[in-house]
């Protein structure tokens, strides 16, 4: 387990979208991911919470984590819904996500956003994805 929150920790660095939002993978096991994002100043938008942009990539990116932990390394998102359900307030948001059903090609995924600010947490976005495996044919990318 531990292997895998090695390896995943090694992926997210070699995203250079991942580190300019400072993300940081916290938890990765099979069916399941945690990824955490601080809120600094230049990811607020003018109302002085994170921009849902940022919340979105916190719940795709755990969902992808997640999703390929049961599909193998070589996925990527195929379809992604989100619900903002209060914003998103305080030092750093997390992003909890579990395979819900996983077949041979694809996963679906759940994901829990939370804002965390002096150490309390408050839900601030939920969302399901379909994750797929990328074809291993000469053709694919």
């Amino acid at each position: 387990m531990e292997d895998m929150l090695v390896w995943g920790r090694q992926v997210l660095a070699s995203q250079p979208f991942s580190m300019l939002l400072g993300a940081e993978l916290l938890a990765f096991s099979e069916g399941s991911a945690e990824l955490k994002v601080p809120i600094r100043p230049e990811l607020k938008q003018q109302h002085g919470f994170a921009h849902g942009g940022v919340v979105s990539y916190a719940a795709d990116n755990a969902i992808t984590y997640a999703g390929g932990s049961v599909l193998g390394p070589a996925v990527v998102t195929s379809e992604f819904k989100i619900n903002y359900v209060r914003p998103a307030i305080g030092e750093f948001i997390v992003a909890r996500a579990a395979v819900v059903h996983a077949g041979k090609s694809q996963a679906v995924c759940r994901c829990e956003v939370h804002a965390s600010s002096d150490g309390k947490e408050s839900l601030c976005a939920v969302a399901q994805g379909t994750i797929a495996r990328l074809g291993q044919s000469s053709g694919s990318q």
